[in-house]
């Protein structure tokens, strides 16, 4: 079993650089399905999930390399895509990332049928494929579910109007990579407007599709016959630029964040201003430092633009250690404050009831053995190691390897006191 060993009471300083979104380069290298020949996509973060989805690929019949780059945790994936790909993904690997259904809308518009395993991932709640599936249906494919697979057959899908119920960033992503190959227009209301939708659609346009509105709430996909390969760069993770935004101001450091986009965290950089913090735009990237202990501030998670609810763990690392009381809301996933006791166990002072967990700020935690219950509490707890006494031990890493590349490393290279270890399992 590995583990972080951190050590609290080092402040962070310096650089560090943001590779390409997580959230985005999986479903950029599932999109490459939708083309015979090699699609590369650059800025790819080195990190467990993308070897997971090239492996999904690799069993899929396309040919998936990873070339790293010399600094900086990413690296160019190249996707070599058959004339016909095999239509089946494996519950071995799915049931490790949730990302892998978002090669259902692809392979059904590509080649007419998909065999889907039903997905796993991170513990933070329910989400239901309900919106996929009904959209996809709602496109003409007909769906069932047996033995754990999601079976869809459509011979020609065909455009439509859909609703989804609520902003979903999966089923806004797969409905669109369907109807790019559809006959006629499909329009997607309240659909998602986070920046790797954008991503996502602007490397579609680049392979030959038809689309309008990407940002917006309202998508419109024109059908294309055949959509060709394309060379593509993944936008910078705003999750993990967030993360190294809100570590520099809990541990009053000063931090120069490199190829960090202000306009993809407006609402999470206005808080960390109104908690003290000075946030300043940069050439190619982002400045924030903080002097002196920060203030409290309440934040409310949202679909896009609002609050991210990935950041959401860090945000209540951020309370623990800040002066007054802080309201967290979390309006996203149920399951989010399940790392809330691991917190406490470093010493921070939470109450959680329903999707509200109110915080008061204490100068330091305590350290403690914890457990990452997912990627971002993962990240969060360590968060709260660096602000800790003593040396505080983050069990479960590889939640974190799933979506942060050279994770010990750019810590160390801004100045903490982190180590990767081996414990007995």
């Amino acid at each position: 079993m590995e583990c972080f060993e951190v050590t609290g009471g080092t402040a962070l300083t310096g650089r560090v650089r943001v590779t390409g979104a997580k959230n985005s380069a999986l479903k950029l290298m599932a999109a490459a399905l939708l083309a015979a020949g090699r699609t590369t996509i650059d800025e790819v973060p080195d990190i467990l999930d993308v070897a997971i989805m090239s492996e999904v690929l690799r069993r899929l019949g396309c040919e998936v390399t990873y070339e790293r780059h010399a600094q900086g945790g990413g690296g160019r994936v190249v996707v070599d895509v058959p004339d016909k790909p095999d239509t089946e993904t494996d519950y071995d690997l799915v049931r490790r990332m949730r990302a892998s259904i978002s090669v259902l809308g692809p392979l059904v518009a590509r080649c007419g049928s998909a065999r889907v395993a039903l997905p796993g991932g991170d513990a933070i709640g329910s989400r239901g494929l309900d919106m996929h599936i009904s959209g996809l249906e709602r496109l003409g494919a007909t769906i069932e579910s047996e033995h754990g697979f999601l079976v869809a057959t459509a011979p020609r899908l065909v455009g439509t109007s859909i609703w989804l119920d609520f902003p979903s960033v999966g089923a806004t992503e797969n409905l669109v990579m369907a109807a790019v190959l559809a006959q006629g227009t499909t329009v997607v209301d309240n659909a998602a407007r986070e920046p790797e939708i954008v991503d996502l659609c602007a490397m579609l346009a680049g392979m030959g599709a038809q689309i309008d509105g990407a940002g917006t709430s309202t998508i419109t996909v024109e059908g294309v016959p055949a959509l060709r390969p394309v060379t593509y760069t993944t936008v910078p993770d705003r999750i993990v630029a967030g993360t190294w935004a809100i570590g520099a101001v809990m541990t009053r450091g000063d931090v120069v964040i490199e190829r960090a986009v202000p306009d993809h965290l407006t609402v999470a950089l206005a808080k960390l201003a109104d908690a003290g913090a000075h946030v300043e735009p940069v050439d190619g990237g982002l400045r924030v430092a903080m002097d002196g202990r920060p203030r409290c501030v309440d934040v409310v998670t949202l679909p896009y633009p609002g609050f991210p609810t990935d950041l959401q763990p860090m945000a209540v690392a951020l309370a623990a250690v800040s002066t007054g009381t802080a309201l967290i809301t979390e309006n996203v996933f149920e399951g989010r404050f399940m790392f809330v006791n691991e917190l406490v166990r470093l010493g921070a002072s939470v109450r959680t009831d329903g999707h509200h967990a109110v915080v008061r700020g204490r100068e330091r935690l305590s350290s403690a053995p914890v457990l990452a219950t997912d990627i971002r509490a993962g990240a969060g707890l360590v968060l709260a190691g660096l602000v800790s006494d003593g040396v505080t031990e983050v069990q479960d890493v590889h939640h974190v390897d799933r979506g942060y590349p050279d994770f010990v490393e750019q810590l160390r290279g801004l100045g903490a006191r982190i180590e990767r270890v081996e414990r007995p399992g």
